[in-house]
């Protein structure tokens, strides 16, 4: 299972803190099936906005795996570039599994798969709401800065919101980094 992150315009010491602390840290109690192949953009500053660069890098990375299902995980203004390139992948053939904003605060996000919001505070989740939202989405509660999300999401607590109809979540109060594997192992699972 593929997952690509596009992170923000930050230090790139963010991402990897991101990926040791939540991924894999959590990866092991998960139990995850198949294995994960995590692909980081490595364009920093406005390359992270670019839908072009990163269907560049996907193709570069990925090119006989179009069938592969590719899970976005994407962060700040990497949102922008990320939701362009996800389309974009799906309309040259790929399978887009899922798309998870980290902190995509004004990001109109639509597409023909499954979109996940985590948001910093309830005022981002509620005003995001409106630019695009799905089902299993999560805010910080009490609220935090904008970089904890990914620098530290493993202790950031939060609130899960719009569970699936008929789906009662094992908790309705957990961490960012909680729900975030969470939604990764179910899409694990499929």
């Amino acid at each position: 299972m593929p997952i690509i992150i596009c992170p923000g315009i930050h230090a790139p010491e963010l991402t990897q803190s991101f990926i040791q602390e939540c991924l894999n840290q959590d990866r092991k109690s998960f139990n995850m099936k198949k294995p994960v192949d995590i692909l980081i953009f490595p364009g920093e500053g406005y390359l992270t906005l670019s839908t072009f660069h990163i269907l560049h890098f996907l193709r570069d990375r990925l090119r006989d795996k179009l069938e592969s299902p590719l899970i976005f995980l994407c962060f700040s203004a990497g949102v922008i570039g990320g939701i362009g390139a996800a389309t974009g992948w799906q309309l040259l053939g790929g399978h887009v599994q899922a798309f998870i904003a980290i902190d995509g605060w004004g990001v109109p996000l639509g597409g023909n798969f499954p979109i996940h919001r985590l948001s910093h505070d309830y005022y981002t989740h509620w005003t995001s709401a409106y630019l695009g939202i799905k089902e299993n989405n999560f805010y910080a509660d009490p609220a935090v800065d904008h970089l904890s999300m990914w620098q530290s999401p493993q202790t950031v607590p939060g609130k899960w919101v719009n569970p699936p109809t008929g789906f009662s979540p094992p908790k309705n109060y957990l961490t960012a980094c909680e729900f975030l594997n969470f939604i990764l192992q179910q899409y694990d699972n499929q």
